[in-house]
């Protein structure tokens, strides 16, 4: 059985410019690291993430201080540490805004998060722009045609306040505005159209659950089978999933119990999304892989992380985001990262691509 190696990461060094707070669509605030351009990894970076404030203090962080950036893989740029020792005069200490840099609201901090929160979520533009630009994204509902230029554009001209919005624009609307023909505001609304058949996991992605990633979704769509099973279901039944703490499990409960987002949920399955497993999708009995729980972590060399996912899924196994002792085998790509060292502390089965498809083929490795 042959074992996937970690691959060095790239770091380089260069000036912080700025630290700019952003707000994300969950409402989190997000220190980033505007840096004076550098090249890591074969690429210009000129922004990189300080992840939250906590992170940053721990880091000692300063506006003007020279700084390591890592970028691996196709992870984000992250400003790893400082370089004290070459600190200038007048290195400005970073103070998290009191207020949303998008909508002027006071900001909270939980005492369970490190971040602080911006809590007007159905108000605030940025969380709205937000969570409309990663409802559109590629790994989830997939809507070619709508960038973040278009939905910046539709925002502004009131085309659209949320998701579901989308759902109702009309041809004649888009064809009214500028720049926007019978031919590209047609094939837009056929991509709204088509984006009604993506499966429910990646819907589930898709509506921004607080810390419900793609691999997360998935997991509890396997586990639920609908949108209203995991509604219904209160956070001790929902920490029971697979990868599933209980602060998530908690957020995941009052995110789904939320009057507004519950009302969205409703618009969207009245605007024909699926918010239920498909009986083709259920995870089938007998497979080779039943009973086991695999991770995957890293780039394969052809297969996408989806693609992967299915294929286990298929061969009647469950794929997770996190390594726990109840994982059976993390499948390891380059760049795989903390997910790969945790595996091996725990003693869990490491495998390349190859011994996937043995996985696959029913030749499970002895214990």
């Amino acid at each position: 059985w042959a074992i996937a190696w970690k691959f060095p990461p790239t770091t380089a060094t260069t000036k912080l410019l700025e630290i700019e707070w952003n707000v994300g669509r969950t409402g989190h605030l997000v220190p980033w690291a505007k840096l004076e351009p550098v090249r890591v990894g074969g690429v210009t970076v000129s922004n990189a993430t300080l992840h939250n404030e906590e992170d940053l203090e721990r880091k000692d962080v300063r506006a003007g201080d020279e700084v390591v950036v890592l970028r691996a893989g196709d992870v984000i740029p992250q400003v790893i540490s400082a370089l004290p020792q070459k600190r200038p005069r007048g290195a400005r200490k970073p103070h998290p805004p009191k207020t949303c840099p998008a909508c002027g609201t006071e900001v909270v901090k939980p005492e369970d998060s490190v971040f602080s929160i911006c809590p007007n979520r159905s108000g605030c533009p940025g969380q709205i722009f937000q969570h409309i630009k990663h409802f559109v994204s590629r790994g989830a509902m997939d809507i070619e045609g709508l960038g973040e230029k278009q939905v910046h554009r539709f925002l502004e001209e009131g085309l659209i306040s949320d998701v579901a919005d989308i759902y109702d624009l009309k041809q004649e609307q888009l064809e009214a505005l500028d720049r926007m023909g019978e031919i590209s505001s047609g094939n837009l609304i056929a991509e709204i159209d088509k984006s009604r058949e993506v499966p429910f996991p990646r819907v589930l992605y898709a509506l921004g659950l607080i810390g419900v990633g793609s691999v997360t979704a998935e997991v509890l769509a396997d586990e639920f089978g609908s949108i209203d099973a995991l509604h219904d279901a209160d956070p001790e039944r929902i920490e029971r999933t697979e990868g599933v703490g209980p602060i998530m499990a908690r957020q995941i409960a009052e995110s789904l119990a939320d009057e507004g987002t519950w009302d969205l949920v409703e618009r969207l399955k009245g605007a024909g999304l699926k918010m239920e497993l498909a009986e083709d999708e259920r995870r089938p009995e007998g497979g080779p892989l039943e009973g086991k729980t695999v991770v995957l972590t890293g780039t394969l060399p052809d297969l996408t992380r989806d693609e992967a996912g299915a294929m286990v899924k298929r061969a009647g196994g469950k794929v997770t985001g996190s390594v726990s002792k109840k994982t059976d085998y993390v499948v390891a790509g380059e760049s795989a990262g903390s997910k790969l060292e945790k595996a091996e502390k725990l003693g869990v089965t490491v495998l390349d691509r190859e011994g996937l498809d043995r996985l696959l083929a029913g030749e499970l490795p002895a214990d």
